[in-house]
């Protein structure tokens, strides 16, 4: 068994909440994602797809089998991503459609810098120079769509507000502050400005959005409007679990780099 670091344990127990929730409820993950039609026997891809997640999650944890797992979650998460852009095609211009996409496109991120690390890793690979790129490309990936749920907390501000805890005073006002982190988050990660500091504090705040917000739901007594069936809170909190997983590896990505300005020290 391998010493797994913070965000591939994360990403491994994120990814084994998927399969479980996948086998438990016969959906995929996030709950009513659109799945095209002319793919027969969509509960044989559901139970296939939630196997598959399991056993490379398992895979992750051990030495032998990390790198082909890495290589199977970014591959699945790949096509998964692919077909959540589906309804981007057909609706470029709605924060919805883009929403599904970017949610799918973190795990992607995550996986391939998990590749890329342990590929780097391998006394075989002889591309230290091609991983960094691929890392950095990936990093790139995940600042935008940071910077997206950072649009997306003004564009559905109502909404987005509705969901602070309401011990919190000025609701409206924290789904302001929220999306204005995730685009500093975001832009600091692509324009490499601060950017360890800004993958950090990213993967806390999605971390304490699984923490603060849905899972207090769970508890709630009535149940919010926007908590909707606990099966869809479960696809929720899977999902949150999954994203900040994501952001943990990418913050881990950028260990070696000084917490304070980042270009300065850049070769």
């Amino acid at each position: 068994m391998r010493n797994v670091g913070l965000g591939q344990g994360l990403f491994a127990i994120a990814l084994a909440s998927v399969g479980i929730f996948s086998l438990s409820y016969g959906d995929f993950v996030p709950v009513g994602q659109s799945f095209p039609a002319w793919i027969p026997w969509r509960q044989m891809w559901v139970y296939g797809s939630a196997l598959l997640l399991l056993g490379a999650s398992a895979g992750l944890c051990f030495s032998r089998t990390a790198l082909t797992s890495a290589w199977t979650i970014r591959a699945y998460q790949t096509v998964w991503a692919m077909i959540c852009a589906i309804p981007v095609l057909s609706k470029p211009l709605s924060v919805g459609a883009w929403y599904g996409f970017c949610e799918a496109l973190a795990p992607v991120v995550g996986a391939w810098i998990l590749y890329a690390k342990l590929r780097s890793e391998s006394p075989e690979s002889q591309m230290p120079i091609a991983s960094e790129r691929s890392v950095r490309m990936a990093q790139v990936l995940f600042g935008l769509t940071c910077v997206f749920y950072g649009w997306s907390h003004f564009a559905y501000a109502d909404y987005t507000a509705s969901m602070v805890p309401t011990w919190l005073p000025g609701r409206t006002g924290f789904a302001y502050f929220t999306g204005l982190g995730h685009v500093a988050a975001g832009i600091g990660i692509i324009v490499w400005i601060l950017p360890r500091l800004a993958a950090t504090l990213e993967a806390i705040m999605m971390s304490l959005f699984g923490l603060l917000v849905w899972v207090p739901s769970f508890f709630a007594q009535p149940r919010p409007d926007w908590a909707q069936s606990p099966e869809n809170q479960w696809s929720e909190l899977v999902v949150t679990l999954v994203l900040a997983a994501a952001a943990w590896i990418v913050a881990t990505s950028l260990r070696n780099r000084p917490w304070g300005f980042a270009w300065r020290s850049r070769k």
